[in-house]
């Protein structure tokens, strides 16, 4: 079957090895179902059928003290097996000496961008990485300031009230692509204004770009009818050039296997073009993070 698919560059995807690094939040309880080692012969068991020609390894939550042990790691399973293909490390953007870990991550060529997991809710203390809304410090913008002078894009994970303190920074550095990872975190049960508004905001950026993932975190369970106007809403918004499907595997496995989540995207995006169809699966992937894939 895979012979008939689009080329697939998984825009987002982890590797985590307990023998190698620390991750700390795979010891809560309600990460169990995923904690296992999952190394990148798993990872290619699973895509066996999805045409995978290339995948970006987004930090996966070690330590915050193992961001440069990552990239090491990683550079070694690449070397090894291909993939990843890129790779978008863990660098804190609020440290004083951050400018010489991005440099030291920017050497490294398959690093194509920088990934702090900032998530802030303005009511939820349970869903806060930090006690504040970083995306509004200063020393924390100016870091971001910094990401254009080494080449690298910012990669966002947090919940929509932060959309407009990042579109702040973002728009001021037209010259750092900014991915909003897994559809910016739409969660209805919040009310959608906040996430339309800066969807809307990114949207009008052309160095903007979002990422179709996370989908089954939208709702209680797994319902693809219950996500699919989400999903064309961010394709109208941003076009078919500048969304990147991606797995967010293992991680997602905790709303539904990789089959079912990779076909309910499929089916979802059956009526576009086979043109768009390649973009949206693989070639706004290779540009957007510079792989240079033969797609």
């Amino acid at each position: 079957m895979s012979q008939h698919r689009p080329p697939f560059v998984d825009a987002h995807f982890h590797l985590w090895d307990h023998g190698v690094l620390r991750y700390p939040w795979l010891d809560d309880a309600a990460t169990a179902a995923i904690a296992g080692d999952y190394r990148i012969a798993d990872y290619r068991a699973e895509l066996s059928a999805w045409n995978l020609v290339g995948a970006v390894h987004v930090d996966a939550g070690a330590h915050p003290d193992q961001g440069a042990d990552e990239t090491v790691w990683l550079n070694r399973v690449a070397d090894a097996d291909g993939l990843p293909s890129g790779i978008v490390a863990r660098v804190e953007l609020d440290r004083p000496a951050v400018e010489p870990q991005l440099a030291w991550q920017a050497a490294h060529p398959r690093v194509k961008g920088i990934r702090h997991l900032i998530n802030w809710h303005p009511t939820d203390a349970a869903r806060r990485a930090y006690d504040r809304d970083l995306t509004r410090d200063p020393r924390w913008r100016d870091g971001y300031a910094l990401l254009g002078r080494y080449g690298l894009s910012y990669d966002f994970h947090g919940f929509p009230a932060q959309l407009a303190g990042l579109a702040e920074v973002a728009v001021r550095h037209p010259e750092v692509p900014v991915i909003l990872n897994h559809l910016a975190l739409p969660i209805p049960a919040d009310g959608l204004e906040e996430w339309r508004a800066g969807l809307n905001a990114f949207a009008a950026m052309p160095h903007a770009a979002i990422k179709l993932s996370g989908a089954g975190f939208i709702g209680p369970r797994f319902d693809p009818a219950g996500f699919a106007d989400i999903i064309a809403e961010v394709i109208d918004r941003f076009g078919p050039s500048r969304v990147m499907v991606a797995t967010n595997f293992p991680t997602d496995r905790l709303a539904a296997d990789l089959e079912r989540t990779l076909s309910a995207y499929e089916t979802l995006l059956a009526g576009f073009s086979e043109d768009e169809r390649r973009d949206l699966w693989g070639r706004n992937a290779n540009r957007i993070y510079r792989l240079d894939l033969d797609l």
